[in-house]
């Protein structure tokens, strides 16, 4: 009997390509990083993201708090605090560990404002999870690592930002009949920019505000990779497979990403992990892996 929702060919290649974009894309966040600072790159990514699509796609068809809302939460609050702790110590390899962590956060946020239940197993799941946060905050106490503590923080609070730009979707989704997520995320993608401007204004050295003659083309094309292929390619390809697929067979793909990004990040950019990176490592994919690889209904258990 054929299985009605099985991943085709086109699937696995489109599922490949968005884990090796959202993989690789911390390198481009180090490199580009390394010439402009974190709130030019912030806007550099969204004017390289909204362009190209603004003239095609009309505005969504919801209230405009949601999209003002969810475009602060995940512009401004996950992307500026994430750019702003790559920049202050924390390793290309180690970020797609730490965003990951945005499951646990969204869960949480939806119990506190959505009174959505948690579970037993995502309980548990937490529970490893803090355990591999408490490895990693080890490493970043200790000497000789490369992640430093401000880092570390500002990469918890990252997820956190993601976790309620999630919040606000699920929100969005409710209250919107007819919820198109292209135009939903091509629109909220104007909403950073203005407020990255201003804070590049407002906190950048003055040598650094907007010069950019002297920026090379390694920086324009990590912007350009981080606007079209992380922000553009990758949500489009993987809201496809979400349309295409139950959330409980696509989800799981994202776990591949994290090794992606500590691979990339050690081969691209020289780093290294620590024995308790490795133990931190370990344990926040697990406990992504309890959340996320359910027993599917039906098949038999030995």
């Amino acid at each position: 009997m054929s299985d009605e929702g099985a991943l085709e060919g086109r699937d696995y290649v489109a599922a490949l390509c968005v884990v090796v974009v959202w993989g690789t894309n911390f390198v481009a966040m180090k490199l580009g990083l390394r010439e402009v600072t974190p709130f030019q790159l912030g806007a550099g990514r969204y004017l390289f993201a909204l362009l190209p699509l603004l003239l095609f796609v009309r505005p969504p068809q919801l209230a405009p708090r949601w999209v003002v809302l969810y475009g602060l939460f995940q512009g401004v609050g996950q992307f500026g605090l994430l750019f702003l702790a790559l920049r202050e110590g924390m390793s290309a390899s180690l970020a797609p560990v730490m965003l990951q962590m945005q499951v646990f956060f969204t869960a949480l946020f939806a119990w506190l404002i959505l009174k959505e239940p948690v579970g037993r197993r995502l309980q548990a799941a937490m529970g490893i999870a803090a355990l591999g946060l408490a490895c990693l905050c080890v490493d970043a106490l200790g000497r000789g690592s490369q992640v430093t503590l401000a880092g570390f923080l500002l990469s918890i609070a990252s997820a956190a930002m993601w976790a309620a730009s999630n919040i606000v979707v699920r929100i969005a989704q409710r209250s919107t009949p007819r919820f198109d997520v292209l135009p939903f995320m091509v629109w909220s993608s104007m909403v950073p920019i203005l407020p990255f401007i201003l804070l590049s204004l407002a906190f950048d050295p003055p040598a650094t505000r907007w010069d950019w003659r002297a920026v090379s083309g390694t920086a324009w094309g990590a912007m350009a990779y981080l606007g079209w292929f992380a922000t553009i390619l990758g949500y489009a390809m993987w809201t496809g497979l979400l349309k295409r697929h139950p959330a409980n067979r696509v989800a799981p793909f994202s776990l591949a990403v994290p090794p992606v990004g500590i691979a990339a990040g050690m081969l691209a950019l020289d780093e290294t992990v620590t024995a308790w990176q490795w133990a931190g490592i370990v344990l926040v994919v697990a406990s992504l892996a309890l959340v996320m690889l359910k027993p599917r209904a039906g098949v038999a258990h030995r």
